[in-house]
């Protein structure tokens, strides 16, 4: 991976450490490498400057010492020693625990009194033997352990939390963890807050997204969690949380079958429902698009076959028709019931297919711009942000992704998903307007 994704990155801060080494670097990733490849001190963190191109190596994070503002600095802080929280039996927890689960002290790594230990800083130099910090320096099944001050306990295990919660598997969209900060540093507004950002993710809205306090979360299938930000600057960024070492559980092989949206369907159908065949989904031609296989790794999007990685009505696929930009597929339903078009609502009246004026009052489920483009879901923020979501405009009918007009623009109207397009007009009619109403 990217080696700055293991960095939590703080614009404009500097912090006092005693512990330090200095170089010359051109850019952050080297400095990076000088910390990696640190041997004075286990390097927590480092700062560099953008206009000296100074690269500072730290012994200290945030977390250790004070900070103060610094306009020209960035500091990148280690995430490891951020987490207070282990994986698995720990053997990499950083964290800064240093008393027992009965609430012992712990004695210093490299002391011998009130006992002699068997493992010391010098015999095991990258176990993190540091302090009086809580270890698992020899595997231990139960987890991170220490020698304790008290004579007649020799050594007792920690009270670590597990932190699988922590890191994020896939793009995140599971991720229920506690990060609350971007990738710049920037603190996490409210997701019930209003400002300084109005938007539409709200925990009423989206009750299954656990939208909780200002935690970092993925509720429209974007590339990672990311949050609205405290700053009237800057509207949304991404969080930097670390990917899972353990790999997501895999659920069988995936449906062979429709079962609800399809979400989960893995099976090898590749032509729409009209008989054009799908675009691969990791070519860009004939239609440019977003859902690129190597940004989505769980999302199944293999070979040309028809997927539903962003929880439309049911599997679909771009096609290799210049003029179709995409389609739905035909999939059996797995009671064995005919697909037909159940997602349509019942009793559609016609009129409803064209509209009348600007067609602010147009309720049909047309959901195709005039250039062939699929409309975007209005309460969804990928590919595009927006402000037009249901709950502010709430006699606008924005349901699913169907066109409508809800602005009073000249027609109905989508946000679009194709990511170079913002929106487009709807490729709806006008009514014939009649003689007599």
């Amino acid at each position: 991976g990217y080696i700055l994704d293991d960095y939590l990155r703080t614009d404009s801060v500097w912090i006092l450490t005693r512990n330090k080494q200095f170089y010359t670097t051109n850019n952050e990733e080297e400095c990076a490498e000088k910390c990696e490849a640190e041997r004075n001190f286990n390097c927590r963190a480092f700062l560099f400057t953008r206009k000296k191109l100074q690269c500072l190596t730290l012994a200290e994070n945030s977390k250790m010492t004070v900070t103060f503002n610094s306009t020209d600095a960035v500091l990148y802080e280690k995430i490891i020693y951020l987490l207070q929280c282990k994986k698995g039996i720990g053997m990499d927890y950083r964290g800064t625990e240093a008393k027992t689960r009965r609430g012992i002290p712990c004695q210093k790594w490299a002391e011998k009194i009130p006992h002699k230990p068997n493992y010391t800083p010098d015999k095991h130099p990258s176990a993190g033997l540091e302090e009086n910090y809580c270890r698992n320096p020899d595997a231990d099944e139960s987890g991170p352990w220490c020698y304790t001050t008290d004579p007649d306990t020799r050594f007792d295990y920690c009270n670590i939390p597990e932190c699988e919660h922590q890191c994020m598997q896939c793009n995140g969209e599971d991720y229920h963890g506690e990060i609350s900060r971007t990738e710049s540093g920037l603190e996490c507004q409210h997701w019930d807050a209003q400002e300084p950002h109005m938007h539409g993710f709200t925990p009423k809205h989206f009750p299954e997204k656990d939208l909780k306090m200002n935690y970092c979360r993925n509720p429209d299938g974007e590339l990672r969690p990311w949050c609205f930000t405290t700053s009237p600057a800057k509207r949304w960024e991404y969080c930097s949380i670390p990917h899972c070492t353990t790999p997501p559980p895999v659920s069988g092989l995936g449906s062979q079958c429709l079962s609800g949206k399809g979400e989960d369907y893995r099976g090898r159908i590749a032509t729409t429902e009209s008989g054009n065949a799908c675009q691969h989904w990791n070519t860009q031609s004939p239609h440019r698009h977003g859902w690129i296989p190597g940004r989505y790794p769980c999302k199944g999007l293999e070979e040309n076959y028809c997927r539903n990685p962003d929880g439309e009505k049911r599997p679909w696929c771009y096609t290799l028709n210049s003029s179709v930009r995409w389609e739905y597929c035909a999939i059996p339903h797995c009671d064995g019931a005919e697909q037909g078009n159940a997602d349509v609502p019942a009793q559609v009246p016609l009129s409803e297919e064209c509209y009348r004026s600007k067609g602010q009052s147009y309720r049909g489920t047309t959901s195709v711009t005039v250039s062939g483009k699929k409309c975007q879901a209005w309460n969804s923020m990928f590919p595009h942000r927006h402000e037009k979501t249901p709950d502010r405009f709430p006699n606008a009918d924005l349901r699913d992704n169907y066109c409508r007009n809800p602005d009073g623009d000249n027609s109905p109207w989508c946000f679009t998903t194709d990511p170079s397009t913002t929106w487009e007009y709807c490729n709806i009619k006008r009514c014939d307007e009649p003689t007599q109403e």
